[in-house]
């Protein structure tokens, strides 16, 4: 039997490195923010790979790829995941500039990290021009929903306020993981897609090592998107 594939919204395929590729293949930077603990580098592996394990907190920026495959393009997606320890604050803007996509990430279950990701959000807000990027807001770990401490309409009414969009994931089961990097891949390509001076080709790093999780070496792009 084939691989079983995830599923975009509508049970559209998110299809894999190995099938066809249309001709044009753009680069999207996206960056995972939040406090440490929140489950980015699960997100992150779950986006890379589909899978799940326990993960070590992440060290400065951790970085992995995935291929997303739409009716007339392909984008492959640079996913940075952030650390997120204090210690790692001042340099984390290294990582986030230039992305087009933003993944700001809470803990449903810890509301310490809903309001420390509003705290992330302004500071992503002093880097970037408003419109140029677009930003998630993400509520992970609803597997824990026995303990949650932030309600769906409290995620819904901070994303309204703020002019984000919203999703609640787990990384854990992978709910609504697929369908969010599915949702974020059409969101950019439609804004940037007909831009002059949009989305870049996408060109192999050969001096990056995608199998290590401690990668560090910034990329930086220019390119701007709308919400």
């Amino acid at each position: 039997m084939g691989e079983k594939l995830p599923r975009g919204p509508g049970g559209a395929r998110l299809r894999s490195d190995t099938s066809s590729r249309p001709v044009q293949t753009l680069r999207v930077k996206m960056v995972l923010l939040g406090s440490s603990g929140v489950g980015k580098s699960s997100l992150a592996l779950r986006f890379a790979t589909d899978e799940f394990r326990s993960t070590s907190p992440t060290v400065g920026c951790a970085y992995l790829t995935r291929a997303v495959h739409l009716s007339d393009v392909t984008l492959r997606f640079e996913i940075w995941d952030t650390a997120g320890s204090e210690k790692y604050h001042s340099v984390t803007p290294l990582y986030y500039r230039g992305a087009h996509a933003a993944l700001l990430v809470y803990d449903v279950s810890q509301r310490e990290t809903f309001v420390r990701a509003q705290v992330w959000l302004k500071e992503l807000e002093k880097q970037y021009i408003p419109g140029s990027t677009v930003i998630w807001l993400v509520g992970n770990k609803v597997d824990r929903a026995q303990g949650r401490q932030v309600s769906v309409q409290e995620g819904r009414s901070l994303a309204n306020d703020r002019g984000l969009f919203f999703t609640e994931t787990s990384a854990l089961s992978g709910d609504q993981v697929s369908e969010l990097l599915f949702a974020v891949a059409h969101r950019v390509h439609e804004c940037t897609g007909a831009q002059q001076g949009g989305l870049s080709e996408w060109k192999e790093t050969p001096h990056v090592d995608l199998r290590r999780r401690d990668t560090i070496t910034p990329l930086v792009s220019c390119c701007k998107v709308g919400p």
